[in-house]
């Protein structure tokens, strides 16, 4: 077993699982790098204050090759079809993760569907609805999810299927970057929230394949030989210099997980990306960081449908 794998992945969980808790906040402004003179409050302009929508909650499931997806959609209730935001979650969360950004959303007239990856995890208070064990699990078999969902989609009654987004973070952002690559055509952009590109850098240190067990286990959370299999030879970062679609990626500048570095030099990748460096958080936005990551999201998406 390569030890960096152990570490990092071991971190990686534990620090997903924390974006979902609800720590003390920190007193912060959000900055962007290019507009250092700007707060987030003030690039909301496009988003309109006085319009508001109720919205309802749906339970939908989306099949993929005979394995069942659970997922949750919050819908704004209003006559015609909607922009549509598909949220990936992270390592070891559940469709929880997204809740919070569809509960900001929705009242905007964009709708968002967040879904449990199958064998996305398997722990306490953490439960997955979608079929599959985490042992079988991997980015490649979440972005299938993401392909799957995404199909589902566009037969949806809400969906205007020319403004689908997709939205990810950590685990998820790498997944949702993946699946961007594969679905630039039929989406209308990116919001990556601290993706995990450098896994890829930690799978892949020219050590053998045959070192690494059948079955790995951080503290109760259970992945397979397969989750580093198809980390091992795949790097997303030589795809996406041909993904012309916009993205936004939405970054903390504590996170110790992912390196503020990693993430703008990834944005550097993009033909057309923004950047956006939220100052004080870190792996995982919660209370005025998770406001600022909704603004940004809600400007970007304003800006492109």
């Amino acid at each position: 077993m390569k030890p960096m794998i152990a570490i990092l992945l071991a971190v990686m969980l534990t620090l997903s699982l924390a974006a979902c808790g609800d720590p003390a906040a920190k007193e912060a402004v959000a900055k962007s790098p290019d507009i250092q003179t700007e707060t987030y409050e003030v690039k909301t302009a496009q988003v309109d204050p006085h319009k508001t929508y109720d919205y309802e909650v749906r339970e939908i499931w989306v099949d993929n090759n005979g394995q069942k997806i659970y997922g949750e959609a919050y819908v704004p209730i209003t006559d015609g079809r909607v922009p549509l935001v598909i949220h990936s979650h992270g390592m070891g969360t559940n469709h929880n993760a997204g809740a919070s950004y569809g509960e900001k959303y929705a009242p905007h007239g964009i709708a968002l569907y967040c879904f449990d990856f199958r064998g996305g995890t398997n722990l306490e208070k953490r439960t997955n609805k979608s079929d599959g064990k985490s042992t079988d699990m991997s980015v490649m078999t979440e972005a299938s999810d993401v392909t799957a969902v995404l199909n589902a989609a566009k037969t949806w009654d809400f969906t205007d299927t020319d403004r689908i987004f997709l939205q990810g973070g950590s685990q998820g952002g790498l997944v949702t970057a993946i699946a961007g690559v594969r679905h630039e055509d039929e989406i209308a952009g990116l919001i990556l929230h601290y993706p995990a590109f450098e896994m890829v850098n930690i799978m892949n240190d020219g050590r053998s394949i045959e070192d690494v067990p059948d079955e790995i286990d951080f503290g109760g959370f259970i992945v397979g030989k397969k989750f580093i299999e198809d980390l091992w030879s795949y790097d997303v970062r030589v795809d996406i210099p041909n993904f012309r679609k916009p993205v936004l990626i939405i970054q903390g500048s504590e996170d110790d997980i992912v390196d503020p570095a990693t993430a703008e030099a990834a944005s550097k990748l993009y033909p057309d990306c923004e950047y956006r460096l939220i100052e004080g958080a870190e792996h995982g936005f919660d209370d005025e960081y998770h406001d600022a990551a909704t603004r940004y999201g809600l400007d970007f998406i304003y800006r492109h449908i």
